[in-house]
């Protein structure tokens, strides 16, 4: 078998000029990306000790294929360090799965941008944001981490807005849309504890998400007042579908929410109980079909399932929730599944991190 040998092109030697070059080859996401000089590859690449030419994950309507090489190079456009290249290809391996639907997710009208959420001690160890300003700019992991995922979905699978890429209206996440999940303080077992891997090991879910909602309540002071605000978001009739949900509960509402000592589970059945619509009132906005209500009443019905309403997802399980952002302030966030048929599921990975040499 012949060595691997990547493709190399010359470019101009001035940086500005260089950047520049990228915009002309096509290959940034509107903003300026780090010209991929072999060496910064070569450094990335050290991060995983597999080949080069490894596939990571394959796109089942091109057959374009993503190697570990391939998302080196996105990686240094990013402005990612090597560090966080675990993250990466573990996001890219759970994506690659099936069930989350890598083309429909992303050339969709829906708009959807993979939401990769990152748990454990991994996160803590690139110095990811947790907390104040969660989605926000301003940490170069979050950022670079999420910014990858978009450039390889644009130069490595070619889904380029208007012409793969169909979404109607898009949303900012598909810049970027990469948080960590915050332990300190979180009152329930860590999302990969509950993924079942082994103590100490991380894991990044990727989730094809919709639009953020922000989710106020300054004055609620039980668990079924700040949940009920967020259900009530997440049945809105623009929003609801079958579709999976992810929920963020800042630590001032999880704190209310787990005084009484409710836990993940029992916040699951609450939001699947409470975010629902009644049959008329989705029929009076054009959204009922009879499909989708019989799948989740006869089905995939669950045992808090309720007759003649339709609620957000098949189960409680449908609705990952955990915790982050800063200690003050009563916001949480909701992101919406990409389709209404659930045409994508999330999916979760292990972080290999990087073998630290003897």
């Amino acid at each position: 078998m012949a060595a691997f040998s990547p493709r190399t092109v010359e470019a101009p030697d001035d940086l500005l000029a260089a950047i520049d070059w990228c915009y002309e080859q096509g290959w940034t996401d509107g903003l300026p990306v780090v010209p991929p000089e072999v060496s910064r590859v070569t450094s990335m690449l050290a991060a995983d000790p597999r080949p080069p030419e490894t596939v990571i994950a394959r796109h089942p309507a091109t057959t374009l294929e993503l190697t570990l090489h391939g998302a080196a190079v996105n990686a240094v456009m990013a402005g990612c360090l090597p560090e966080y290249f675990p993250v990466l290809v573990a996001a890219f391996e759970a994506m690659d799965r099936p069930e989350f639907n890598f083309h429909g997710s992303t050339a969709s009208t829906g708009g959807s941008a993979p939401l990769l959420v990152v748990s454990g001690p991994y996160g803590d160890q690139i110095s990811m944001n947790s907390d104040v300003n969660l989605f926000g700019p301003g940490n170069r992991a979050n950022a670079t981490i999420g910014r990858v995922t978009r450039l390889i979905l644009r130069n490595v699978f070619q889904m380029l807005p208007g012409i793969s890429d169909k979404s109607t209206q898009g949303n900012p996440g598909k810049y970027s849309f990469c948080i960590a999940e915050r332990a300190r303080g979180n009152p329930w077992p860590l999302l990969c504890e509950a993924q079942g891997y082994p103590k100490g090991t991380s894991s990044v879910t990727a989730f094809a998400g919709g639009g953020y909602f922000n989710i106020e309540n300054h004055g609620g002071n039980t668990p079924e007042q700040i949940l009920g605000s967020v259900a009530d978001a997440m049945a809105n009739y623009g929003c609801i579908t079958l579709g999976q949900s992810v929920v963020i509960l800042s630590p001032e509402h999880m704190q209310i929410v787990t005084s009484t000592g409710w836990t993940r589970e029992k916040a699951q059945d609450y939001l699947f109980t409470h975010a629902k619509r009644p049959v008329e009132g989705m029929k009076g906005v054009g959204k009922y079909r009879d499909s989708e209500y019989d799948r989740q009443h006869v089905a995939s019905a669950h045992a808090l399932t309720e007759a003649g309403f339709l609620h957000r997802g098949l189960a409680p399980s449908d609705i990952l929730i955990t915790m982050g952002g800063g200690d003050a302030g009563g916001h949480s966030c909701f992101i919406p599944s990409w389709s209404r048929l659930r045409g994508s599921l999330m999916q979760h990975a292990a972080i290999r991190p990087t073998p630290k040499k003897e």
